[in-house]
């Protein structure tokens, strides 16, 4: 009896070891399970597409490396190898534009004008630029930013003589025209102020002067409506071009009141002898920047002798008081 008792809490004891091995015994992970697990945490990654961008990279690299002064070299591309004054004919012109005039120079030292921008009848064409007054070998200067389109003689006695265009990051272009010498080359790029020519009487001209030109994708538009020559300033910070007004001159000084008659090219309407108050018939296409241009006078006097402002509308008929 004693020795079956024995025997049996043997046997029950072995039973444990067995089972305790057993459980401590490695699992086996079957391969296909090994495959699922692997494309499951592939499956759960991000895709780095998603998180790195081209337009991000593009911005690190440029906060690394910022622009240089001079601009993209896009406007520098239309006509550019044309040779002509203007190498936008048949190109398309936007009916408006408003330029910028920050950074600018005056072409030359404190000087005066010699001749308006407007129709000569003496000679039946127009004149596409205003001439300032200098003497031979004064230093020119580039009115804007920019860089040198053209530099060339046209001889002797023939239309600018020695001139420069410089085309300007802000889509002006600049004419310098019956220079002695240059002081830049072709596709130089300046800064406003750099001295880029000296004062002449080269080409057809009558005694020494500087003929300058600001014109927009060829239209010559008058200086006298960017520059208060009177004053050596911009009249303000931006110029909005139209194909409308773009031979005005403006007028926003007492000063510049001479030059922007001169360069409409008329007289006030009163004459001497007569009451001092004169007027206007207002016609089609009229604005009051253009009928203060014309008769020496400005926006604002006009809209303090009749009750206007400026964005009055005119009506075709009605007269307008000049003074």
């Amino acid at each position: 009896m004693q020795f079956s008792l024995r025997y049996a809490v043997t046997a029950i004891c072995l039973a444990a070891i067995c089972l305790t091995v057993r459980a401590e015994e490695p699992t086996l992970t079957p391969p296909a399970v090994h495959q699922a697990e692997h494309t499951d945490l592939i499956a759960a990654q991000l895709n780095i597409g998603n998180q790195i961008k081209v337009d991000d990279t593009e911005a690190f690299f440029g906060n690394l490396f910022p622009e240089e002064e001079e601009p993209e070299g896009d406007i520098f591309t239309e006509g550019w190898d044309s040779g002509a004054v203007n190498c936008y004919a048949g190109m398309t012109v936007p009916d408006e534009m408003t330029i910028s005039l920050k950074n600018y120079r005056m072409p030359t030292a404190p000087t005066y004008v010699t001749s308006p921008y407007g129709y000569r009848r003496r000679f039946r064409r127009m004149h596409k630029g205003i001439d300032l007054k200098v003497q031979i070998g004064d230093t020119i200067y580039a009115a804007f930013d920019g860089k040198v389109r053209i530099v060339r003689n046209q001889g002797r006695r023939k239309g600018f003589g020695l001139y420069v265009v410089i085309r300007h990051n802000n889509q002006l272009e600049t004419v310098y025209g019956h220079l002695s010498k240059f002081l830049v080359e072709p596709n130089d790029y300046v800064k406003a102020g750099d001295p880029i020519a000296l004062g002449g009487n080269t080409g057809h001209s009558t005694g020494p002067h500087l003929h300058f030109e600001t014109r927009y994708m060829g239209y010559a538009i008058n200086p006298a409506a960017i520059f208060d020559f009177a004053n050596n300033v911009t009249h303000t910070d931006t110029y909005t071009f139209t194909k409308n007004t773009y031979m005005n001159a403006r007028d926003y000084s007492p000063g510049a009141a001479a030059y922007a008659q001169a360069a409409a090219g008329s007289q006030p309407e009163a004459k001497a002898g007569r009451s001092s108050a004169s007027y206007y018939t207002i016609r089609r296409g009229d604005t009051l920047s253009r009928i203060a241009s014309r008769h020496g006078t400005t926006v604002r006097n006009l809209c303090r002798l009749n009750g206007l402002s400026t964005s009055s509308k005119l009506s075709i008929g009605k007269k307008i008081r000049l003074r």
